[in-house]
């Protein structure tokens, strides 16, 4: 049954995060490793959830709906968690455009000031 566990140190390792991070993720209940004494040990559930949390950080989502949304699963189910899924995802695709927009103003806004600034000096 060990083997397919990893230690605390292993689960940080395997995911490149830090042990102030995976401390952070259980206290916030995203994770629930298994303890023995001191010493902690995530399983298969764990490191899929782990997957799911970093995949979900990486799209910009919170952490709170990234544990909502797993919640869902434990009490609903993986179609409930699908649908919520979705609408979490068409949230989220909605701001990442209106950031994107943000940026683009940003950046046009930015390169006529340096192309005015170039001018003058070359003027």
């Amino acid at each position: 049954m060990a083997d397919d566990r990893l230690s605390f140190k292993e689960m940080c390792a395997e995911f490149d995060v830090t042990p102030r991070t995976l401390r952070y993720y259980e206290y916030i209940e995203l994770l629930q490793p298994d303890r023995e004494g001191r010493s902690r040990f995530y399983g298969p559930r764990e490191c899929a959830r782990m997957k799911l949390i970093l995949r979900g950080r990486k799209f910009g989502f919170q952490l709170e709906d990234i544990r909502q949304w797993l919640l869902i699963y434990e009490h609903e189910g993986t179609e409930a968690q699908m649908r919520a899924w979705i609408e979490l995802a068409d949230g989220q695709l909605k701001e990442l455009d209106e950031q994107r927009k943000q940026l683009d103003e940003a950046r046009d806004e930015l390169q006529g000031l340096r192309d005015s600034v170039a001018a003058e000096l070359n003027g």
